[in-house]
């Protein structure tokens, strides 16, 4: 039995009626341009993709787009927040049949300042001192273990706060979740991460936006290829220097 309606978020868009200028950003960006429908899967999502592919710009157009704050956190973030793209004013978004208990959106880059509004309303002496006396993976690792059942999560390149031990340990904090009824979308390039069974692996190029198999991924070819044959790779790389 489905207690909470999960998917929360069924799929996104471009509005077809939107008033759009292809040639303006985030429009410049072929994935973004040709975007078509976004099909999330109940459970897990991740987006994949080089730099500069659109991933992140999709991410955040999706959290703003559910009311949640650009720079991170819950939807109870009251403070002036950072630009965005005009892309969460064009998204048309299919929503389930009822509302997640809980949303968040993590970025890396804005952590600081979501440790800060996390002491500020939980208190330090709650958050064992305060988020900022722990190291960044720390709390990091200790916001994804406070996440509720019930909940739509959104998060930006999570293992760049966490080693590979934490992001394993994301893994089993993310199945605990989704076991409750929990949802996640997620931009990565963690190998790691990507290989979490019950999940949609999203792949950002210039052809637009399209599934993949995990072992299909360039993040899993290029890391198992340089672990299996590193030796001969930093040679390859260092010769052509």
């Amino acid at each position: 039995m489905n207690l909470f309606g999960k998917p929360y978020l069924r799929s996104v868009s471009v509005d077809p009626r939107a008033d759009i200028d292809l040639d303006t950003y985030p429009f410049t960006i072929p994935a973004v341009r040709d975007m078509g429908v976004i099909d999330m899967h109940p459970d897990v999502t991740f987006f994949v993709g080089e730099n500069g592919a659109g991933k992140s710009t999709v991410l955040e157009a999706i959290a703003v787009a559910l009311g949640l704050p650009a720079e991170g956190g819950p939807r109870s973030v009251h403070r002036p927040q950072q630009e965005v793209s005009p892309l969460e004013r064009h998204l048309k978004l299919v929503k389930g049949a009822r509302q997640s208990r809980h949303a968040w959106f993590l970025r890396a880059e804005s952590m600081f300042n979501v440790f800060s509004y996390m002491d500020e309303v939980g208190g330090e002496r709650r958050n064992g001192g305060g988020l900022h006396r722990r190291s960044h993976g720390e709390a990091f690792a200790e916001l994804l273990q406070n996440f509720q059942p019930g909940g739509l999560y959104l998060l930006d390149e999570p293992e760049a706060a966490l080693s590979p031990n934490r992001q394993l340990g994301a893994l089993c904090i993310i199945d605990e979740l989704v076991k409750k009824d929990a949802q996640f979308i997620i931009a990565t390039h963690s190998p790691i991460l990507l290989a979490y069974p019950r999940a949609a692996i999203l792949s950002f190029d210039d052809t637009g936006i399209t599934p993949v198999a995990y072992q299909d991924t360039e993040h899993y070819a290029t890391t198992r290829d340089f672990l299996n044959h590193y030796p001969r790779r930093l040679q390859q790389l260092f010769d052509d220097e």
